[in-house]
């Protein structure tokens, strides 16, 4: 099984061209639903026809600082912090409001 998040997007050009610079191979179906895929990672980018309010989605990474300095060019990237459940933990928030927390121990 896998599972592919779907992510609820304004603009589906501007959320390629974002996903890109964060090193995700993208690529579209239609003018309304994307692809980006990076280390087995795929989400779905999908034109809503509302206002997109955004999802939280969390991604277990071998390694939390080493992600968070590759996508340190990158507006809305936090860096990872040590959590009292013993994870390292880190998060990115796209154009729309998605959040991609991301962690490892």
């Amino acid at each position: 099984m896998r599972a592919s998040p779907v992510l609820p997007v304004a603009d589906l050009s501007r959320s390629l061209a974002h996903y890109r610079a964060l090193g995700f191979l993208v690529s579209t179906h239609d003018d309304t639903y994307g692809f980006a895929a990076l280390h087995g990672l795929e989400l779905h980018l999908a034109v809503s026809s509302r206002p997109p309010a955004g999802v939280e989605v969390f991604l277990h990474v071998p390694d939390a600082d080493a992600l968070a300095r590759s996508w340190a060019g990158t507006p809305g990237t936090s860096s990872p912090v040590d959590t009292p459940w013993g994870m390292r933990e880190g998060r990115h928030v796209d154009p729309d409001g998605n959040v991609l927390r991301f962690g490892s121990r």
